[in-house]
């Protein structure tokens, strides 16, 4: 292409428009122009975040006599108010009955019998934790429910003295913070929540 057909003077004047409305030139108002190269000067300064690369864990926290628990969501299957209780004659202390949950027959468990804890009496106001894994699937009770929260594994500690005994091997950890995590999986597995079916004399 011919060079003297070209208008250079004009894309000259082009680029210069473009520089300066990407630089921020605004001409003479020195005070915007010093305001603008603050602000550069402040998000420059501005640390880089890293990625969060922190192993963690979803937990759904609840209260229970006073203390503070936890269980992994991932073994939570629904969260509903205790209603219609219907006691099951002869199970044990920890087996506080069952409920229809829509056509479904689901044990709910008192961890308060269970680990042990003072006991304040069953009221509405109480919640069920109902918790799934394989063919496992039992109601936990709660007195509130208090949220869902991501927690950093490495935050979990060995539990005190306060949770030692039976309850030491269904913890996964205790927070700085004295939430007692619960591991699921062994909730659902072990055979001392499982109880006497009355028509075939098995566990269930």
């Amino acid at each position: 292409m011919d060079s003297r057909t070209i208008d250079w003077e004009a894309i000259k004047r082009r680029l210069a428009a473009t520089e300066a409305a990407i630089s921020g030139d605004l001409g003479s108002d020195q005070t915007a122009r010093d305001r603008i190269l603050e602000a550069r000067a402040r998000a420059a300064a501005k640390p880089t975040l890293a990625p969060d690369t922190v192993e963690r864990i979803e937990v759904l926290a609840f209260s229970l006599a006073a203390e503070m628990y936890a269980v992994e969501t991932r073994y939570v299957r629904e969260v509903c108010q205790l209603k219609d209780l219907t006691p099951i004659p002869g199970a044990p202390a920890f087996l506080a009955g069952a409920l229809n949950l829509r056509g479904r027959i689901v044990a709910i468990v008192d961890l308060r019998a269970f680990f042990e804890l003072p006991t304040r009496g069953l009221t509405e106001l109480n919640w069920v934790i109902v918790l799934k894994g394989g063919d496992e699937e039992f109601g936990l009770l709660a007195d509130g429910i208090e949220g869902i929260e991501s927690l950093p594994i490495s935050e979990l500690r060995t539990g005190p003295l306060t949770q030692a005994g039976i309850r030491e091997k269904f913890l996964r950890g205790v927070t700085g913070r004295m939430l007692a995590v619960l591991d699921g999986a062994r909730l659902l597995t072990d055979t001392s929540l499982k109880i006497n079916d009355p028509a075939t004399g098995q566990k269930s």
